[in-house]
């Protein structure tokens, strides 16, 4: 199949297939008891950032929900990057492979585990941030749910989250843990920086420890920045000088207002997209 512009791609049993094409039924066990984990890495500009550390994570997703990986992450990458050759070389492409059961009953079968990847265009958003609010919807505990994955049964739960901060007037939301601390954003890692520090929600099996977050905390610190990754409360966040976010999705954005309070994109914000951008085009 030649180059492929403003469409997915994916492959399924060993070929590429344009378009959503059907691959689950009515009894396939991932459309009704949710074992579905997958990962998101991006493509663009010929770059594709960190990602091995993202199919690394797809497969140990896989492991985390019961489900039998039958690639490996280097497999995986070179899949990847038979895709990404499949489209414009300036196509900014969202990248997610994804393992699932087909059968089982509430725990899924690991011997029928699936595998698709898929790659469509997806423009990178802008810098012009967002606005959240502090969610009422909490992130579980690592007892409560497969945290240690990236699964979609996580998800309805961030939705939700979204939901409600939508409706409030705000474009994405601060998920709190369940002893009330700062997590995340229902859709990326959250960072602050208060008096020339800059802090982050240490990882304490609530939330994922991004890839984009370890990545970005890493260039910081290289860079003389003092990070320190600790608890944070909601008043925290709210007294930041500023608020930024870092994810596979939008990369490094500046958060610009937090409940009623006024953020600008400021100084570390600026200083850890510019490190990321120099980092992946090394």
């Amino acid at each position: 199949m030649g180059n492929t512009a403003g469409q997915a791609l994916s492959y399924i049993n060993g070929e590429w297939i344009a378009g959503n094409p059907p691959i689950i039924g009515p009894m396939t066990h991932a459309i009704w008891l949710s074992s579905v984990v997958f990962d998101g890495a991006r493509a663009f500009q010929g770059v594709a950032p960190d990602l091995d550390l993202h199919c690394a994570r797809a497969v140990r997703s896989a492991q985390a929900l019961g489900l039998a990986p039958m690639l490996t992450a280097g497999e995986i990458e070179e899949l990847c990057w038979d895709g990404i050759r499949r489209f414009p070389k300036d196509a900014e492409l969202y990248i997610k492979p994804m393992f699932y059961a087909e059968e089982g009953f509430v725990a899924p079968s690991p011997e029928t585990t699936r595998f698709v990847l898929t790659l469509n265009e997806e423009p990178l958003p802008g810098i012009g941030g967002f606005t959240a609010c502090i969610s009422t919807r909490r992130r579980p505990a690592p007892d409560m749910a497969p945290t240690l994955a990236k699964a979609a049964a996580l998800y309805p739960n961030a939705g939700l989250a979204l939901i409600e901060a939508k409706a409030r007037g705000f474009g994405n939301a601060i998920m709190l843990d369940p002893i009330g601390n700062v997590a995340e954003f229902a859709t990326s890692n959250l960072f602050i920086a208060k008096d020339g520090v800059v802090r982050t929600p240490v990882p304490n099996g609530t939330f994922l420890n991004g890839i984009t977050r370890q990545r970005v905390i890493a260039l910081l610190r290289d860079d003389g920045a003092v990070v320190e990754e600790c608890t944070l409360s909601p008043r925290d966040v709210l007294e930041a000088d500023e608020v930024f976010s870092t994810g596979n999705y939008s990369k490094v954005v500046p958060v610009t207002k937090v409940e009623n309070r006024e953020k600008e994109a400021g100084p570390f914000f600026k200083r850890a997209r510019a490190l990321y951008w120099e980092f992946a085009f090394r």
